[in-house]
C-alpha cells in the first residue's frame, strides 16, 4: 500500500513539473520588441503575452487600453482599441442596425488597425446573458462574421 501511494505522488510530481515547464512563456523576440518601440514609441505600461502564434502586447496609448499583435520574427499582425459604442463611424452603427442583431445591445466596441492601412470594427453584441456575439464589420459597414461568444 505504502509503495502504491508513493509511486502515486512521485507520478503526480513528475506530471505536474512537466507541465509547469511546458507552460513557461517564450522570451518576446528582440526583433518583435524593437518593432513594437517603432510602431509605438509612445506607448506606455506595456505588458507581453505569449499566444504562441504572435505575441501579444497589451498598453496604453493616448490614454486609451489597446492590443498590438506581433509574429515572432517582428512582422505587426494587427491592432486593436476599445473605442466603446461613441467610437463606432456612422457607417458600421448604419450595418449594425440593418444586421439581424439591430435588437441586440452593444457591449463594447473595438477598433481593428490592420497592414495595408484597412481598418475592421468589432462589436460586442449582447442579447442577454447567454446569448452573446463579436461581429465584424468593415470601414464600410458590411458584416464580416459573427462568433458565438460566452
Amino acid at each position: 500500500m505504502k509503495k502504491l501511494l508513493s509511486l502515486t505522488l512521485i507520478s503526480v510530481f513528475l506530471f505536474t513539473a512537466q507541465n509547469t515547464v511546458m507552460a513557461q512563456i517564450r522570451k518576446v523576440p528582440a526583433a518583435v520588441t524593437e518593432a513594437f518601440k517603432k510602431k509605438y514609441p509612445s506607448a506606455s505600461n506595456v505588458e507581453w503575452k505569449d499566444k504562441v502564434t504572435v505575441f501579444m502586447a497589451r498598453f496604453d496609448l493616448d490614454g486609451k487600453k489597446s492590443e498590438a499583435r506581433f509574429s515572432s520574427k517582428g512582422e505587426w499582425k494587427n491592432t486593436e482599441q476599445e473605442i466603446g459604442e461613441a467610437g463606432l463611424p456612422a457607417s458600421v452603427k448604419d450595418g449594425y442596425k440593418k444586421s439581424k442583431y439591430a435588437e441586440w445591445t452593444i457591449g463594447s466596441a473595438y477598433k481593428i488597425d490592420l497592414p495595408g492601412d484597412k481598418t475592421e470594427y468589432r462589436v460586442r453584441a449582447v442579447k442577454s446573458d447567454l446569448q452573446k456575439k463579436n461581429l465584424q464589420f468593415s470601414s464600410e459597414g458590411q458584416l464580416l462574421r459573427d462568433d458565438i461568444t460566452l
